[in-house]
């Protein structure tokens, strides 16, 4: 990649270079104004500045040129108002969360009366500035960042320049494809950077559609999540288009080792064995840390199985008709359908739920059977909030499958996906 920056105070040069910028200016403008709606873009037109604000995330941007000083991170925007105004973002699709957004390094957005610091560098297209808060979580990081910077971004075809706060080295290690094929411009940690850079328009943090989602008809607009995983195998290289190009059903068995176990693993991977699957147990490891290769290997197969926790999100490297296999853990139903069965469906992958009965449960034991915990698994949530349930549901559950039941299950997969090739 190319870290486009030039020391020259804007643009200058001949007619042809500038009628060439004209254009180019143009189609930013037309690009950024799909960023926001209704008044706000008629804002957009009429100031060169505006912001829409949603549940989970807030987007600014400017379509004029602005000068960022990376070393405060503050933006300053050409306004006509006599009197200056600041406007504060965090640059993060996780606004609801008001706990974690107090972590983030804000972006203040200066217009009006001022006096900004002179160019130090000047760029030729629209810095977009984003937080890598949340690491460590995948669904997280494909939620909250991964998705949102594709739907944000991907629009301009390469010609924008990222700036990325509370720069981690773990996002490049896992995300620099992704970061490459958005983007032509080396990715800028502005801590490492701290100087003036002038841009001819800029986006401070990402656009949000919903739990691993892309809706085609919300802002920008034009993408699915076809599009995002069709981007995902350009982006990692990935093999497998549709699972009837793997000639033998092979399975992964997305394994933990603390909460959330499967306590009769060995059982469960010699019933699927004996069915006709390869299996592949992994758990949390370097391989799952080395996304380049564990996307490769998820999309090499035919079918995933997990429990919520396990690295479901995963799902998105399957090849389309595939399977995806969740255990719905006691307590977690609504979990399991919305973060990762629902996004199953529009990823063409197909989705099959085990919903384990209380005999299963290590909580059966703990608190026998007539308790609310497993009675009533929503009274917790109501009476004690997220955490309670969470301490309970997520942090104290093991389960060990009942086989025969299983069975049933892992024999509809198979049958979904062996001899598709013939």
């Amino acid at each position: 990649m190319l870290f486009h920056m030039i020391r020259i105070q804007y643009f200058s040069g001949s007619a042809t270079a500038n009628s060439r910028f004209e254009d180019q200016q143009k189609s930013f403008d037309h690009l950024l104004a799909r960023l926001v709606r209704g008044e706000d873009r008629r804002k957009l037109e009429v100031t060169g500045f505006a912001c829409d604000t949603a549940v989970h995330s807030v987007v600014c941007v400017a379509n004029q040129p602005v000068r960022i000083e990376t070393s405060t991170m503050k933006v300053y925007i050409p306004s006509n108002q006599t009197l200056q105004q600041e406007t504060v973002v965090y640059p993060h699709a996780r606004q609801e969360d008001k706990n974690f957004v107090k972590t983030l390094t804000p972006v203040r957005l200066i217009y009006g009366n001022i006096t900004p610091p002179a160019c130090e560098y000047t760029h030729d297209v629209p810095a977009v500035i984003l937080s890598s808060k949340g690491m460590g979580n995948v669904f997280h990081e494909f939620n909250e960042i991964v998705i949102p910077l594709f739907i944000t971004t991907r629009q301009f075809e390469s010609r924008v320049f990222f700036i990325l706060e509370d720069f981690k080295p773990s996002f490049m290690n896992k995300y620099g494809k992704v970061v490459s094929h958005l983007s032509n411009y080396e990715l800028m940690n502005p801590a490492a950077n701290r100087s003036v850079h002038c841009f001819p328009g800029f986006v401070a943090g990402l656009k949000y559609h919903n739990n691993l989602a892309l809706n085609f008809s919300d802002i920008p607009g034009g993408y699915s999540m076809r599009d995002f995983r069709h981007f995902l195998r350009e982006a990692y290289n990935l093999k497998f288009v549709h699972v009837s190009e793997i000639k033998r059903p092979r399975l992964i068995l997305l394994s933990r080792r603390n909460t959330r176990r499967f306590l009769n693993e060995d059982e469960m991977v010699a019933m699927m064995k004996e069915l006709g699957f390869q299996v592949i147990v992994v758990s949390r490891s370097k391989i799952i840390s080395d996304l380049n290769k564990f996307a490769n290997m998820i999309n090499s197969c035919s079918v995933l199985v997990g429990a919520h926790g396990a690295g479901l999100t995963n799902e998105m490297f399957l090849p389309a008709g595939a399977v995806m296999v969740q255990v719905e853990l006691l307590g977690l139903g609504w979990a399991a359908d919305t973060y990762y069965g629902d996004p199953a469906r529009a990823m063409d992958v197909h989705y099959l739920k085990y919903k384990i009965e209380p005999e299963e449960s290590s909580l059966l034991k703990l608190y026998g059977r007539n308790h609310s915990v497993i009675t009533d698994p929503g009274y917790l949530f109501d009476k004690g909030g997220y955490r309670a349930a969470r301490q309970v549901y997520l942090d104290m559950q093991n389960v060990r499958i009942n086989l025969s039941r299983f069975r049933e299950t892992m024999v509809e997969a198979l049958s979904l996906v062996a001899d598709l090739d013939s």
